[in-house]
């Protein structure tokens, strides 16, 4: 009786032990299954925003992480329930969860650095109640100039224009730009003021014309005037956009939706991961491309180095 006894009590501990792990494996495979909801907030429904949130999907889709696509137009605080990390694509869907009252952590991406930093990331901390980060829309100047000399290597002056709203990013250009033996001239654009004269002055002085994504600046409105006039000094000029380089700049230093998104999926993954949501500093693009305007290069008797050529020389994983 003993042994028998005790044999079946052995039996029946194996099997709560046996049940104990299938019941702990079912509930690490269910919550993997559900590990986070990232919510990707669109600005507008455009290609580029379209594209980026496309490439954070496929990332996430290989793990156990989803993430789901919300327009600034739905947007709500009950559309954020159970979302642990919302992903703000543009200016304008960063302002939208601004405004929203209760929010989870928020990266934006696709936005301006001197937005970010003069009026973003106060909004989106609240108080520094919330964590918040950044991928910049902007090349950082140090990659800018580099590429300058590696691509103009006659060019001395570098002349930019910038809004009152940009204006403080003088010095620091300055100094990136001094760092590859290159000057700057710069102007600024005040509010009601016509584009023209302050832009003829940099380019009566500059070699070449730096453009930044200012919108007081650079829009759909004045580009056409900014290229014609540059033209007219055959001065050429270095854009932020596949898009710029097709309306004439000479070349363009620029990170695709793709890979913006490429690394913004990367930055989620390892954010999510473990209990609190733990953001990187915000940054510069990680992955870049250099186009470039063959047309526009013999018009202005130019010879440049390939794409490719340049983006090796700039250290860059494309």
């Amino acid at each position: 009786m003993t042994f028998f006894g005790a044999a079946a009590r052995g039996t029946a501990l194996q099997r709560i032990v046996r049940l104990g792990l299938a019941c702990a494996c079912l509930a690490v495979v269910s919550a993997q299954a559900v590990a986070a909801r990232v919510a990707v907030v669109l600005s507008e429904d455009a290609a580029p925003y379209q594209e980026v949130y496309q490439v954070i999907r496929a990332h996430l889709d290989d793990s156990s992480n989803e993430a789901s696509r919300i327009y600034v137009e739905g947007l709500t605080a009950a559309s954020l329930n159970d979302v642990r990390l919302a992903v703000a694509v543009g200016v304008g869907a960063a302002d939208a969860l601004a405004a929203l009252p209760e929010r989870p952590p928020v990266l934006a991406i696709l936005v301006p650095r001197a937005w970010y930093l003069k009026t973003g990331r106060s909004r989106l901390s609240a108080g520094g109640r919330r964590s918040q980060s950044a991928i910049y829309l902007d090349q950082p100047f140090e990659r800018q100039a580099l590429l300058i000399r590696l691509a103009l290597p006659d060019v001395r002056r570098v002349g930019v224009l910038l809004s009152t709203e940009q204006s403080g990013l003088v010095s620091e250009l300055d100094e990136a730009l001094r760092a590859q033996r290159l000057s700057l001239v710069s102007a600024t654009l005040t509010e009601g003021e016509r584009l023209i004269t302050p832009l003829e002055t940099v380019l009566s002085e500059a070699d070449l014309l730096l453009a930044l994504p200012d919108p007081l600046v650079f829009n759909r409105n004045t580009a056409q005037s900014l290229f014609l006039t540059s033209y007219r000094y055959r001065d050429p000029v270095l854009g932020y956009s596949r898009s710029l380089t097709r309306a004439g700049a000479l070349l363009s230093l620029h990170s695709s939706p793709a890979q913006i998104g490429r690394q913004a999926a990367e930055w989620i993954s390892n954010a999510i991961q473990g209990g609190a949501v733990r953001l990187p500093p915000p940054a510069y693009p990680s992955y870049f491309s250099v186009s470039i305007n063959d047309q526009v290069a013999r018009s202005l008797g130019f010879t440049l180095p390939s794409e490719a050529e340049l983006e090796k020389r700039l250290g860059g994983e494309n």
